[in-house]
Order: structure tokens, then sequence, then C-alpha cells
């Protein structure tokens, strides 16, 4: 089990409010279904990931989507948007996370962000055909949608956005990265020292 010091919890609880408040300031892209909305809240959750381990990028992934299912509610009464939105970011968080540590370069960490938008956006695409939209369609008590229907929404819409909110989240995060990568690498060897 992965153990916490004082200063790690706290780090992650800091780093759950700001994701928090990056979710709230959510838009939709304008070619895309409205409940596709992009925001940047995985980005907290990938420098908690960098900075003390995987675990705490799942753990910053979770506090959001749970602090944002009590403050804001679900459309279908049970958290789908949200178990759906903690597994897309898990997706994209590990990969990078992965990639990045074993490479530990600028380009590492552009390939890493890369390849963690892919397999969340393939993955996503996955989950969303067999779970998460007839579960939608189950809780909203709406006509279910038909295999062709699905392949389409998915073809159409939730792979292409996925790809593109993964592109523009790694587009911001590489801004902030450059500027924050010395103060990351202190704070992970500071970690491993205490």
């Amino acid at each position: 089990m992965n153990r916490f010091s004082v200063k790690a919890l706290v780090s992650i609880g800091m780093l759950s409010s700001i994701a928090y408040v990056l979710m709230l300031l959510n838009f939709p892209m304008p070619p895309f279904p409205q409940f596709l909305m992009i925001d940047f809240s995985d980005i907290p959750a990938l420098i908690a990931a960098l900075i003390f381990g995987p675990v705490a990028g799942i753990l910053v992934e979770l506090f959001k989507n749970i602090l944002d299912y009590f403050m804001t509610g679900s459309a279908t009464g049970v958290p789908v948007g949200h178990i759906s939105n903690f597994i897309a970011g898990i997706l994209f968080v590990l990969p990078t996370y992965y990639v990045y540590n074993k490479l530990k370069t600028k380009k590492g960490m552009t390939f890493g962000l890369v390849a963690g938008t892919f397999i969340m956006a393939i993955m996503m695409s996955v989950l969303n055909y067999f779970l998460i939209l007839p579960a939608y369609t189950f809780f909203l008590n709406m006509p279910a949608m038909s295999a062709p229907e699905m392949r389409t929404m998915i073809i159409k819409g939730i792979l292409p956005f996925n790809i593109i909110k993964g592109l523009i989240i790694t587009t911001v995060f590489m801004l902030i990265f450059a500027r924050m990568n010395t103060w990351i690498s202190k704070q992970k060897s500071l970690k491993s020292a205490a």
C-alpha cells in the first residue's frame, strides 16, 4: 500500500480542490453534442501523479468527481457521468505518467501526453459503446439506442471529441510543464528523500 506523508495528503487535497474548480469551468465544443464538455481538471491529477506517484493522480481524479457529484448532482440521479469522467481521467493520466517516468525528457512528456490522449479516446469509445451510453439511456428512461446509432455517435462524436480534448489538454499542460518542470522535479526529489 502506498503511504503518503502529511504534506503529500495536504497536496493531494489541494490539487483535488483545484481540479474540482477547473471541472466547474467546463465548456462545450460547437460541433459536438452538448453533454461533451472540455475542462482542464486532469492537469492537477497529472501534477499529483508526477510528484507523488500514480495513486495520487487516481486520488485527485476520484476526489474531484466525488466533490462535483455532491455539489452539482447528476441528471441521471446516479453518477454515470462522474464515473465516466473518473475513468477517462485515469486513462489519460496513467499512460502519461508511465511513459514520462520511462523517458524523463520534455519529448518523453509530449509522447506520454499524446499516448494518454489516444489510449483514453479509444478506451472511452469502447466503454461508451458497451457501458456508458446504455447506462445513460437506462437511468434517463430514454429509448435505447440501436447499435448503428451508437456507432455513429461514437465515431462522429465521442472519439473525435476525446482526441481533441486530449490534444488541447496536452498543449496547455506542455505550456505549464515548461515552466514547472524544475519545481516538479524538486518536489519529487524531496518526496523521495522523505
